[in-house]
């Protein structure tokens, strides 16, 4: 318990300490920092450095074998002058750095990252090796003093501390950092971070949740009522000291260079704090809290992506906690099956972990090759030229119809496959294709709606209806299909009657007609050539006419086939002449606002 509270107290002083420290540095030296930065550039420097110098060589190296006593008698009583005087030179230096016109924000960053490292050396190393090398150890004792006779060995060799042979730490820090620099699961792990501490709006990892939306809420409600008792002259004057529009981002950076010496030195500091004094923590968890913190106190949440982030913060701290509680229940189970069930169980469990490795993997590999289709928008966030963002908005917008125009209409062929062969799987992919793709397309909108905002705003005002008709268009398509599906599945389901030959006959020319307009169609928005516009609306009115009468050829067949057996079928079939109309109108409809929102003249 004292370790899981010390970890849960862990990430809250992260959080904490991130966000103090980050607002007095952006009040220091402001968004727009190299204008301000020629005055507070070497005490930040010299900071920086002497804290880092004190934890990482200081009280590292005192606590190192490789140092004499006396050594380190004389490094602890004269602590205190060292200090100052690395601090005076330090800032002495980076001062000079910066009349050179060296970036010392830049030489702060690479302390900071050689600190960090260091951290988590001297944190998870322990945990990498800690506990096999522990059982090694043991196993070895049993095996000199043990007698073979488990019940007469006394473990008195575990009362002492547990020394480590330098090859054994020198081999895991080599696979560390070889595992560290090609794991692509690592990097996901610092994109999870990156993409919640950005400083602009972009596509949000997490959705909402009920107990984010209530923070914001009290937050906000928190922050109104403090803001009274501010006089009005300092609130201007600290919002001057935060006006976003003069950050200084590099192409393509989630945040600059003042937020990133922060993070890397503030999380390295205090997981060497703790490693230093033995308490336990998470040095991801620290890490990941610090960036938080700083993005807090940066205004990287707005009230347009806070409830996002807050979410993202919730899970990813929630996760730890259940992976805890799951780790416990799991190992207890584990060690129970391999106690009773000997050597045999013990290889199958290592061949099942062998083998869940190579899945996770494998799985991880797919996952991301679908992650990098989005490259796109990634694009519309860097850039900064108005017109090139609507521009990169409209082929963005055009890929997104022309992918809906193939999944509807591959979900449509789909289900009448489905109906005719009466397959049940067929139509059980089919539900679930169109529920996934109902998730999809609210974070496609989401996207969209944030490059608009960054849009000409007299452009974004004209298409901004045309924009939402076409969303609406490609929503409706999933509902239209899910509309359709539903009766047919349950018949299918139910083994009911199978189509009548006459039925199918009779569908198939109206397939194909569909299948040639939506693939016309899908042509037409992917390309942004509307010479067949006029025709294409043209012909789906003229299959849309076409299907009223089959429809009320339909209604007179069921009114004069006596035959009860056929009624559920007959049913169904009408349900898909009517949602297969509907199919047609919502392509026209997409197809209009597509024609409008690319801002062609042709109208209709």
């Amino acid at each position: 318990l004292s370790v899981i509270i010390a970890i849960f107290v862990s990430v809250a002083i992260a959080f904490v300490f991130g966000t103090i420290v980050q607002w007095l540095a952006r009040l220091c030296f402001t968004f727009a920092y190299k204008k301000h930065q020629k005055y507070f550039i070497g005490v930040f420097g010299g900071i920086a450095f002497t804290i880092l110098a004190y934890f990482v060589f200081i009280k590292g190296l005192s606590d190192s074998p490789f140092m004499t006593d006396d050594v380190k008698g004389w490094i602890n009583d004269n602590t205190s002058w060292l200090m100052a005087l690395t601090f005076v030179v330090s800032s002495v230096i980076m001062q000079l750095l910066y009349i050179l016109r060296v970036n010392v924000f830049k030489v702060v960053v690479l302390m900071g990252t050689f600190a960090l490292a260091m951290a988590f050396a001297g944190n998870d190393l322990v945990n990498f090796i800690g506990v096999p090398l522990a059982g090694l150890d043991s196993y070895q004792d049993y095996i000199a003093n043990g007698a073979g006779n488990p019940d007469s060995f006394m473990m008195v060799s575990l009362e002492s501390t547990a020394t480590t042979p330098f090859l054994f730490l020198a081999g895991a820090g080599i696979v560390m950092i070889i595992a560290m620099t090609t794991s692509k699961k690592a990097q996901n792990v610092i994109k999870t971070s990156v993409d919640l501490a950005r400083q602009d709006e972009g596509d949000e990892m997490f959705g909402t949740s009920r107990a984010a939306r209530s923070i914001v809420r009290a937050t906000t409600d928190a922050n109104a009522f403090c803001s009274r008792f501010v006089p009005k002259t300092v609130s201007k004057w600290v919002d001057s000291r935060f006006d976003k529009e003069e950050a200084e981002l590099n192409n393509g950076a989630a945040f600059d260079v003042v937020r990133a010496a922060v993070n890397l030195v503030l999380a390295s500091v205090l997981i060497i704090i703790g490693t230093t004094y033995k308490l336990p923590l998470s040095t991801t968890y620290v890490t990941f809290m610090v960036a938080m913190g700083t993005s807090l106190a940066d205004r990287a949440w707005t009230r347009e992506s806070a409830v996002f982030r807050l979410t993202g913060v919730l899970s990813v701290i929630g996760g730890w906690f259940i992976t805890a509680g799951v780790a416990f229940v799991v190992c207890l189970l584990v060690c129970l099956i391999m106690y009773y069930g000997g050597i045999i169980v013990m290889s199958l469990l290592m061949a099942l972990v062998i083998f869940m490795l190579v899945r996770s993997n494998v799985n991880f590999g797919k996952k991301n090759k679908v992650k990098k289709g989005d490259e796109l928008f990634n694009q519309i966030m860097v850039t900064k030229d108005k017109e090139e963002v609507f521009n990169l908005l409209v082929q963005h917008v055009s890929m997104t119809h022309s992918y809906v125009d193939r999944f509807a209409l591959e979900q449509y062929n789909n289900i009448l496959d489905g109906l005719i062969t009466e397959s049940h799987r067929k139509l059980s992919k089919a539900e679930k294709a169109l529920s996934n793709e109902q998730v999809d397309l609210k974070k496609y909108r989401r996207k969209e709606l944030i490059a608009l905002r960054k849009a000409p705003v007299n452009v974004a005002i004209e298409r901004n209806t045309w924009y939402h008709l076409g969303v609406n268009s490609d929503r409706q398509f999933v509902y239209c299909l899910r509309r359709m599906l539903e009766p047919v599945k349950e018949h299918v389901d139910n083994n009911f009657n199978p189509l009548p030959k006459e039925l199918e006959c009779e569908l198939e020319p109206v397939r194909n007609r569909v299948n040639d307009l939506m693939n016309r169609a899908e042509v037409v928005v992917s390309t942004g050539v509307f010479d067949d516009y006029e025709k294409l609306l043209t012909e789906a009115e003229v299959l849309k006419n076409d299907l009223s009468v089959i429809r009320k050829g339909h209604y007179d067949r069921m009114q004069n086939d006596h035959d009860n057996t056929n009624v559920q079928i007959y049913l169904v079939y009408l349900n898909i002449l009517q949602e297969s109309q509907e199919f047609i109108s919502i392509m026209r409809h997409q197809l209009r606002a597509a024609n409008y929102f690319y801002g062609n003249t042709q109208k209709h």
